[in-house]
């Protein structure tokens, strides 16, 4: 098992703040670098600030190269919606006015590249949230690749929405859940960052009093899953008029390690 950073844009929400004299190194190391963009023009490229007020210059048809129109551009609302926020990018070069010439697509093909080539299954990247929907959450790993995390990956204990595990913005450490060689594409889950079944159980002993929270009080009428953890989840008696969600004491009445089972009482 691997760990990758990529540093998805906005990671270290810091300009990369170059001089002069370190453009051309950058594209010589072929550096990935990230600014904050100023503009979108009237053609959508995007202007960058770099920092030290270099601005350089994004053209649209470096802008994206996941998300794509069929003339081979990415969509105009794309390239306006990044305004304001940070890009990563890797300076090509520069123009006649000794203008910097940015590509995020060359940050989206290596990291692509290294999803296909090099990443496996197990192994963890960094992330940050930029979606959620009602079925998962959308973790970007580096320059604009992202994947799906589903809901059923966010955690053991079984949950109605993601927004009851992440919020948009968030800085995350996922796991590779799935790999499309072919297209790049990637499955996330996110449930292993709270821990295994047996390290969360060993947080507690038989005869405690803890707190927990309500799970499926409609569906399994010979009992109640109560969550210890996000990934501990314990069995109560069955129990009329509890809410989901609702935070409760329990009486741990048994921890069986080898059938990973936990037997609860509701006080």
């Amino acid at each position: 098992m691997n760990t990758f950073q990529f540093l998805p844009e906005g990671w270290t929400e810091e300009l990369s703040t170059l001089q002069n004299g370190d453009i051309e190194k950058a594209i010589y190391e072929d550096n990935i670098l990230q600014g904050i963009v100023e503009e979108c023009d009237n053609d959508f490229n995007l202007h960058v600030q770099l920092g030290n007020n270099i601005v350089g210059i994004m053209p649209r048809n470096e802008v994206e190269g996941i998300h794509l129109e069929e003339n081979g551009l990415p969509k105009e609302n794309l390239c306006t919606g990044k305004v304001h926020k940070y890009v990563q990018f890797k300076i090509k070069g520069v123009n006649e006015e000794n203008i910097p010439i940015l590509s995020r697509k060359s940050v989206q093909e290596e990291v692509i590249n290294v999803v296909k080539n090099d990443l496996s299954v197990g192994d963890k990247v960094s992330g940050i949230v930029k979606n959620i929907a009602p079925y998962g959450a959308f973790i970007e790993i580096g320059g604009g690749v992202v994947g799906l995390a589903h809901i059923e990956d966010l955690s053991v204990a079984r949950i109605q929405t993601p927004y009851e595990r992440l919020k948009i913005g968030q800085k995350v450490n996922v796991m590779i859940k799935y790999i499309d060689r072919e297209t790049g594409k990637i499955s996330l889950s996110y449930k292993e960052q709270y821990g295994t079944w047996e390290e969360n159980a060993k947080k507690f002993e038989q005869g405690q009093v803890v707190k927990g929270i309500v799970r499926e009080t409609e569906k399994n009428k010979n009992g109640i899953f109560i969550e210890l953890t996000p990934n501990l989840v314990g069995m109560s008696e069955f129990k009329p008029n509890l809410k989901y969600g609702q935070e409760i004491n329990v009486y741990i009445k048994r921890i069986d390690y080898n059938r990973r089972k936990i037997k609860l009482f509701i006080m």
